[in-house]
């Protein structure tokens, strides 16, 4: 059995549709959802967003479970003008699985290897970008995959942490990160985010192409998760 994560089904939704003989799975109250790659089974699970939705889903998840390996997947946002929206990138610092195998495994795409910071919260600014650029070393951001790393380490489960770049110091936000996404409700709150485009109609244009981003980026990742469960 193959484990895959993301942190929300904004993310999984392409992938899962395309698991075979799929099922839904209570695993010690963590709801996930069972299917095939052609013969390889893979259960997928949402971790959350932030620390500590992302530790208490984790651990009951890979209590007592012998997967094969685990696969980190999901979006990330770049810290530098390398790293382009939609671009796969491998997080070499918290991987442990034979990185030349996962990138043999996605030999038909480009895949970046860099290191990955976990961050607590959604970066507005280009200038904290570059600020956590400088003082990290790190070439992009998530916000789970450190405890992800962590989990997986305490149970013996190889890592493979996979991410697609949906935002970048050119492309950040459509909004600030309190408008599209609330940490402690987990959830975004459409009269919010309403409320705050009727107020910013000049900023609609933006939150159009980064659906569009989005959407781009959950098929850029499902195919690239496909290869990896069928190759490695």
């Amino acid at each position: 059995m193959i484990a895959i994560t993301f942190a929300l089904p904004a993310e999984s939704s392409e992938f899962l549709s395309r698991l075979d003989a799929k099922s839904r799975f209570d695993r010690n109250g963590i709801r996930t959802i069972r299917g095939t790659i052609d013969d390889r089974e893979v259960e997928v699970m949402h971790t959350g967003v932030g620390e500590k939705v992302c530790r208490e889903r984790l651990r009951k998840f890979v209590d007592d479970q012998k997967f094969e390996f685990l696969v980190s997947a999901g979006f990330a946002g770049s810290l530098n003008h390398e790293l382009r929206v939609n671009d796969l990138l491998v997080a070499k610092n918290f991987s442990t699985v034979d990185l030349k195998h996962a990138q043999l495994s996605l030999s038909n795409v480009s895949v970046h290897a860099a290191n990955v910071l976990t961050v607590p919260a959604l970066i507005d600014s280009s200038e904290e970008r570059e600020r956590i650029a400088r003082e990290s070393g790190a070439s992009a951001v998530d916000m789970e995959t450190e405890f992800i790393a962590r989990a997986c380490a305490a149970h013996g489960i190889p890592l493979l942490s996979l991410r697609v770049i949906t935002d970048t110091p050119n492309q950040p936000f459509p909004a600030p990160s309190s408008v599209l996404f609330d940490i402690q409700q987990q959830r975004t709150h459409i009269a919010v985010l309403a409320r705050f485009f009727l107020a910013h109609p000049n900023r609609v244009p933006g939150l159009v192409q980064f659906a569009r981003r989005i959407a781009r980026a959950r098929k850029t990742l499902a195919d690239a998760l496909v290869e990896v469960v069928r190759t490695m």
